[in-house]
Formats: structure tokens, C-alpha cells, sequence
């Protein structure tokens, strides 16, 4: 049997039984003239990018995010002295992209003057929407993961290290972090809660300041200090309700810290 007859049978067995032309194509002639024409468009392309990118003596705008809007949020975050003055500074501060995006500002939830402070990683869709942390499907497991060791949102105090979502609930890149962590630095300060339960391995690594999986760090305590705190406070990692939604097999880790919390709790009194 010919190629040609081998084809012609493949062709319907697929289930092809008409011609939608008069004359055959040759799809290699095509594909060879799709090629070129790709070829001739990048050139063309890098002929325009190179005419218009800006020349090195040519000054321009550092971009949102850069270690100038840094360095203004840092300023900012340390001129609050309440958390309400904070709340007020970061809602007016505009160096952070994500705030042009977001419907609303998610400052924090809960008591501000209570002994654990939770942190995740920045809000969701329905945290955008009604401009408070942890309020949608991971955040009902939260409250039930609190209500496990006999404490609820009221005697705990919540909010995120990015107060704004990114689009499309993307991962925030390291500049928007930047940009943010002056703001939640100055926020425990200001809140100086006794513990700090960081949820996930974006608010862990962020606020510890290492480059170790959640998986390797949550369940052991660890001391988080700054400039503004007289003294460290115990920090335990532990995983984020919205991974363990995706991952049940790992709720009985999570099981593990929030037993290990409530120990803490009762020893700090």
C-alpha cells in the first residue's frame, strides 16, 4: 500500500468524507512560507524595539515597585504610631501598583489588642470585596481550625502581608513584597501581639526572612524581632487554610501547630 492510499484510509478512519476545495495544498509549501514571514516579522520587530528603547544616557521612571518606592514606604510605615494612623498611611500611599488594581484596601480582622496575630500572604477575591483578610472558603476553615483549640476571630487579630490583592489572586513578585513589608514590619510593632502565627510559605519566608519551605519551618517555633519591638515574639509557621483546602492530607500537620499554639497560649497565661 502507497503512503498516499495510507493516508487517504487514516484520513477516514477519522471520519473525514469531503474535499473543501478543487485543488490540493501542498501544507509543507505552507508551513515552509510560515517560517519566513515569522522570520521577517522578528526582524522587523527588533528593528522598531531597537528604535525606540531608551538610550543609557536617556533618564526614566523608576517603576512601581522599585527599591525607591521602598524606601518611601519604609519612611511612611514609620511615621505611624497607631494602627490607626497606619491604616490611614497605607491606604493614601501610592508607590504599590497592586493598589490601582484592587477594589479595596484589607488593612486587618479581629482584635487588635489580642495575644496572636495571624499572617498570610495577601487577599483573595472575596477579601478584596469586602475589605477584610480571610473572610472567604479559607477563611471559614480558619475560624473552624481556631474553633478546634477554643478561640475564635474575635480574640485573634489577622491581616496579610500585602494589603491589596494582585490580579487574578497571582503570586506578588518580590518588588510589591518589598514595597509592602515596610507596612506589616510596622504593623506587628504597633499591634505587639505575643505571638505570631504566620500562615503559608510566602508570610513565613517574608517575615523570617529565609529561603526554607514551609514544609521544613512550620511546627517549630521561631523568634521574629524588629527595630520597633522591645522584645522577639514567637512566630510559628504553619500551613495556609488554602492549602490545605488543596491538600487535606496535611491538615493533620496543621492539626499538630494549632495544638502546639494553644500549648503556647496557656503557658504564656
Amino acid at each position: 500500500m502507497s503512503d498516499r492510499l495510507h493516508a487517504l484510509k487514516l484520513q477516514l478512519g477519522f471520519g473525514v468524507d469531503e474535499a473543501v476545495g478543487d485543488t490540493p495544498v501542498d501544507r509543507y509549501a505552507l508551513s515552509t512560507l510560515d517560517a519566513a514571514a515569522r522570520q521577517t516579522h522578528n526582524a522587523e520587530q527588533q528593528a522598531k524595539d531597537s528604535r525606540t528603547r531608551p538610550k543609557p544616557n536617556q533618564p526614566s521612571r523608576m517603576p512601581s515597585g522599585s527599591s525607591q518606592d521602598a524606601l518611601e514606604s519604609a519612611s511612611a510605615a514609620n511615621s505611624a504610631q497607631t494602627l490607626e494612623d497606619l491604616r490611614a498611611t497605607v491606604a493614601a500611599f501610592e508607590a504599590c501598583a497592586l493598589k490601582r488594581t484592587a477594589t479595596n484596601l484589607v488593612f486587618a480582622d479581629g482584635n487588635p489588642d489580642a495575644k496572636v496575630m495571624i499572617i498570610g500572604e495577601a487577599p483573595g477575591a472575596d477579601e478584596d470585596r469586602l475589605g477584610l483578610p480571610f473572610v472567604g472558603v479559607s477563611g471559614k476553615l480558619l475560624d473552624r481550625m481556631l474553633a478546634f483549640i477554643g478561640i475564635n476571630r474575635s480574640s485573634v487579630y489577622i491581616t496579610n502581608v500585602l494589603p491589596w490583592r494582585p490580579p487574578g489572586n497571582r503570586k506578588p513578585t518580590q518588588a510589591e513584597v518589598a514595597v509592602c513589608l515596610p507596612f506589616i514590619k510596622r504593623h506587628v510593632e504597633l499591634a505587639a501581639p505575643k505571638i505570631l502565627v504566620l500562615a503559608g510559605g510566602a508570610a513565613a519566608s517574608t517575615l523570617l526572612d529565609t529561603n526554607q519551605g514551609i514544609s521544613r519551618i512550620r511546627g517549630r517555633w521561631h523568634d521574629y524581632s524588629s527595630p520597633g519591638l522591645a522584645d522577639p515574639i514567637a512566630a510559628l509557621p504553619t500551613f495556609h487554610p488554602a492549602y490545605l483546602l488543596r491538600t487535606p492530607a496535611q491538615k493533620r500537620f496543621a492539626w499538630r501547630d494549632l495544638l502546639a499554639l494553644k500549648l503556647k497560649l496557656q503557658e504564656i497565661g
